[in-house]
């Protein structure tokens, strides 16, 4: 008997969208955890080398990158790691300030006691977090697990490419300087789950555009001289 594939076992080739697809992911996670700072080169040939593939889906991962932000194209320097900007941390914002009220509100309606728990767990790790990254991470993992309370795994996917790990982080070290804002977060956070836990929608969503919009108006201030 043959060891060969059979004639009649389908196998679904692999696409070169998947491969593309691939390589952004690695590529994307690279930025958003850090690992390259901004500023620094992409070159095609070299993350080729690296991922083992041809330029081509390297070339589209970039291009696609470049689209949402987080690369840059300038002639004659080739592909770079972008810095975020200011007004685009507050545009990004701004879609949050609409899109995570309706989770919120899905959520109260939706939630089951697995997701309570988490909201809960990462409540409790951001008021027990020691630096800057991990009071983040925590707020960070709070906001995703409203989304996914909403049983809509799109609203996930959505605020995952609004919310930048690696730039929130930074400003977050920055907003840590405000007294007492850690915990003041967190209670924020506690009302927010509060309001779902009652099945509260209304008053969830409220919640959820009121803590937002705060940190809008943090962003949109005008930046303080050093004294």
């Amino acid at each position: 008997m043959s060891e060969g594939l059979q004639s009649d076992l389908e196998v679904a080739p692999i696409e070169a969208s998947s491969v593309v697809s691939l390589v952004y992911d690695r590529i994307r996670a690279l930025i958003l955890n850090g690992d390259v700072a901004p500023g620094t080169r992409l070159g095609q040939v070299d993350l080729a080398e690296r991922l083992g593939v041809s330029r081509t889906p390297v070339r589209e991962a970039l291009r696609r990158l470049t689209g949402e932000g987080l690369v840059e194209f300038r002639d004659q320097r080739g592909f770079r790691v972008a810095a975020l900007a200011l007004d685009a941390v507050v545009r990004r914002l701004e879609v949050r300030v609409i899109l995570e009220p309706g989770a919120a509100r899905l959520a109260a309606e939706r939630a089951t006691d697995e997701d309570l728990l988490a909201l809960q767990a990462s409540i409790d790790r951001e008021r027990a977090a020691q630096t800057a990254i991990e009071v983040h991470d925590a707020s960070r993992d709070f906001h995703v697990a409203v989304a996914a309370a909403s049983q809509n795994h799109e609203l996930v996917l959505t605020l995952e490419g609004l919310w930048l790990i690696e730039v929130g982080r930074r400003l977050l070290a920055r907003r840590s300087a405000v007294p007492d804002w850690q915990e003041a977060d967190a209670a924020e956070h506690d009302a927010i789950l509060a309001a779902i836990a009652a099945r509260d929608g209304d008053r969830a969503a409220a919640l959820m555009e009121e803590h937002l919009r705060d940190a809008l108006r943090h962003w949109q201030q005008p930046t303080q001289p050093h004294g």
